[in-house]
């Protein structure tokens, strides 16, 4: 078992159930490569600055990158009876070189080391989230660019609206999993400055050169208030409601895959491979992954509102209840690459069943707008133009009869602006092709956006 750092001072040992009950070895092993890499650049600094002798530095650098190889070739022995992650290593370290590994701690704490090994952390698992968000983009335009002509009945509250491009639909994705890079990488420019040589709190009196293990570690710059440094978690409260924003985004997009994957929407197609069966209904293929993805995000939601709660009483500045922040932050990141690895694979498989979207666009309640809009532009209000087409609609599609079958003194009846060139538009092409507005679902406009995308993520 490792040694405590701090077990001097007391005249007994801890109670077996106080060891297991605050040991954090169990999760904290996770930031051990970032803890060594820490205190590699700790241990040059301290050497460069005179603070400890530079042979005990080189000595301590040496064993520290040998502990960091035996991490690369999962050779490390983590010492399950450890207090956490930084007891583990500086026994290790002991252990291989004697007593100048006793020197590492100088001019730090646990609490300005935790944080810097969480920041370390942190920076990567954005740069890897950002990078699986783009590969999923990337999938989502494939899709798009593949089914580029193909258009679906748009809908709000779940009720026909208007027609669409299959792409637009997809390139509405897209923009949302953009922002979610935004965020993380806005979260990654506010996190980016270094934290040790806080120590405890109050920083030291030691000469310590904290720019130097800034630049060593490739940190912007350091921070600026020391009880700062040691208890502030926004960084990591900010990349979980960055994570549960995304997820939410994760989840609409399972669910409308979910909604168009049933016999009554039967839009798509998804692969066997990413579906499972009924144990008692032969026929079943359901498409639980998605499912599961949906139900995911309450896990990532609680796992923000566990941190919100554990620092909403905290007073400043170091607390251990700040040991608890790791577990729901390794849970989200896990669970967000889990969905967008698998998200990524399975856009890869989706069939879009175009004659049976084609037969749902034959529905002349998807082209009333642009009957709306046909009488503004020959000068009716808009407020008389919703009338006359909300009459048209209550005598012919509410009792299945279709408005393209009105002869021209039919229609004349609604509106002396009505003529027979109105059912020109009734046609969901023509539909699409009036949407011509900054944004809208026209083919030439989607076309530039699958231009624009298909340069952008490159």
């Amino acid at each position: 078992m490792a040694k405590k750092l701090w077990g001097t001072r007391f005249s007994k040992k801890t109670n077996s159930l106080t060891d297991k009950f605050t040991s954090s070895i169990s999760f904290d092993k996770r930031l051990a490569k970032y803890d060594v890499l820490g205190s590699i650049a700790h241990a040059k600094m301290l050497g460069k600055q005179g603070i400890i002798p530079k042979l005990d530095s080189a000595a301590i650098v040496k064993g520290l990158n040998s502990i960091l190889q035996e991490l690369k070739n999962s050779e490390f022995k983590f010492d399950a009876g450890a207090e956490d992650i930084h007891s583990n290593i500086q026994e290790a370290l002991s252990n291989k070189i004697g007593n100048a590994g006793s020197k590492l701690h100088t001019a730090r704490s646990r609490n300005d080391q935790v944080a810097l090994d969480m920041k370390m952390y942190v920076k990567d698992e954005i740069d890897n989230l950002n990078e699986l968000i783009a590969q999923l983009q990337k999938a989502i335009l494939e899709l798009a660019k593949k089914n580029s002509k193909a258009i679906i009945p748009g809908y709000t509250h779940l009720q026909v609206a208007q027609c669409v491009l299959l792409a637009h639909h997809l390139l509405a994705y897209i923009e949302a999993l953009e922002r979610d890079k935004e965020r993380l990488s806005d979260a990654r420019m506010r996190l980016d400055s270094m934290p040790l040589g806080s120590c405890a709190f109050s920083g030291t009196g030691l000469p310590i050169d904290r720019n130097y293990v800034a630049k060593e570690l490739g940190f912007r710059n350091i921070t600026a208030n020391s009880i700062d440094s040691v208890s502030d978690r926004d960084f990591i409260i900010e990349v979980l409601a960055s994570l549960s924003i995304l997820s939410v985004h994760l989840s609409r997009m399972a669910e409308d895959f979910i909604l168009w994957s049933t016999k009554e929407f039967n839009f798509i197609d998804i692969d066997f491979s990413f579906c499972t069966g009924s144990s008692i209904m032969p026929h079943k293929k359901n498409p639980d992954i998605l499912e599961l993805i949906r139900g995911s995000v309450g896990k990532i939601q609680g796992d923000l509102l566990n941190v919100l709660t554990l620092m909403k009483g905290l007073p400043y500045s170091y607390n251990r209840d700040l040991q608890l922040d790791k577990p729901p932050l390794f849970d989200a990141v896990d669970t967000v690459k889990g969905i967008l690895e698998i998200f990524v694979a399975l856009f890869g498989n989706i069939v879009i069943k175009k004659e049976a979207v084609n037969s749902r666009l034959s529905d002349e309640a998807l082209f009333s707008v642009d009957i709306v809009e046909y009488l503004i532009k020959k000068g009716v209000s808009y407020r008389e133009a919703h009338d006359i087409v909300g009459r048209m609609i209550r005598d012919c599609l509410d009792k299945g009869k279709e408005i393209s079958g009105l002869t021209e003194l039919e229609l004349k009846k609604y509106s002396g602006k009505l003529g027979k060139d109105v059912r020109k538009i009734l046609n969901a092409l023509a539909s699409v092709n009036l949407k011509s507005s900054s944004g809208g679902t026209s083919p030439k406009l989607v076309a530039r956006q699958l231009n624009k995308w298909q340069k952008e993520l490159k």
